[in-house]
């Protein structure tokens, strides 16, 4: 009979050699990092502050891609489609990894089985803001409002299955309201209506909506995380300012294509741990009203694995899977 075993292992062997050779000499032109939001947002913020600093590391620039459309999943969906070599790559986000897969009846990607996870960049709340033309000043004399006036108040977010939307409707059912939700397509439209009185509320990370507080723009009740923010300390988180309970927080971190060699991961993963390290990223970061969370891909991968199970319970519970 025979041997098939040595020919077999040869053209594994030959097969493999390219790989590990692409992953040695990793990267030899630039990166694409795709935002699956348009510009203006919080993780375009956050993508454009860390591309940044690890084109400087890495020796090639990285190129932040806005695709935006359907609550980042189209983006998502591009990334997961894309090859596997490290040349395009996801800045991964709540919405996207934790909240589309559940709410979409086919989002077109599985955050456990089409991507590696690379690292997490951080946390970040969500702040409930209002236009001033609004007469409430907590959250308190939100809910008194929208109770005597049902029916009459939308709030916006940044399209169908994002963390603002989510955090609307869980907001509206603890506190026995009905609000109308008005999707968008992206934080950046969301806001510009907002500032334009178009829509009395929402639910934005702060990054985008801290200057128009500080200006008097936008009139800012309080925080959606369990605990207050570091940039905002005497801003109330909802939980305390009436609901017990309720949260709402955003993560960000890098993801690739499910199959990226390990060695290319490992790299990604040790510079955007060297960007996170440098003072002038954290400064920026923390400005925009994020905690700052390096981690090992394997730590990322089970972040993104607890959110998912938490925020599927979520949409479950509300009853909208399959928008």
């Amino acid at each position: 009979m025979r041997n098939w075993k040595v020919p077999c292992l040869a053209v594994a062997m030959a097969l493999a050699a390219p790989l590990a050779a692409s992953a040695q000499d990793y990267p030899t032109r630039s990166v694409v990092l795709v935002s699956p939001f348009p510009p203006g947002g919080s993780v375009s913020l956050v993508a454009r502050i860390v591309a940044e600093k690890m084109s400087a590391t890495l020796g090639q620039s990285i190129i932040v891609e806005n695709r935006g459309g359907a609550g980042g999943t189209i983006g998502a969906r591009y990334v997961a489609k894309s090859a596997a070599d490290g040349y395009t790559l996801l800045l991964g986000y709540t919405g996207t990894l934790a909240i589309g897969p559940s709410l979409y009846a086919n989002a077109g990607f599985e955050p456990r089985k089409d991507f590696a996870a690379i690292g997490r960049i951080g946390s970040a709340p969500t702040m409930l803001v209002v236009h001033p033309s609004l007469p409430v000043h907590s959250v308190a004399e939100l809910i008194a409002y929208a109770k005597a006036n049902p029916g009459t108040i939308n709030y916006g977010s940044a399209g169908i299955g994002t963390v603002g939307h989510l955090a609307g409707e869980l907001f509206a059912t603890m506190a026995g309201l009905k609000l109308t939700h008005v999707p968008y397509k992206g934080t950046g439209p969301a806001i510009t209506d907002l500032l334009g009185g178009h829509i009395p509320m929402m639910f934005t990370p702060i990054p985008t909506a801290h200057g128009q507080v500080e200006s008097g723009l936008l009139r800012a009740l309080a925080v959606t995380s369990a605990q207050r923010s570091s940039l905002l300390p005497d801003l109330p988180t909802v939980a305390e300012s009436g609901l017990p309970g309720y949260e709402a927080a955003l993560r960000y971190g890098l993801v690739a294509p499910a199959g990226t060699p390990r060695a290319i991961v490992e790299r990604l993963d040790k510079e955007l741990r060297l960007a996170l390290a440098a003072e002038d990223v954290r400064e920026r970061l923390a400005a925009d009203g994020a905690e700052v969370l390096p981690s090992t891909p394997e730590e990322y991968a089970a972040d993104i694995d607890r959110e998912e199970a938490t925020w599927s319970k979520v949409v479950n519970a509300l009853g909208l899977k399959g928008e």
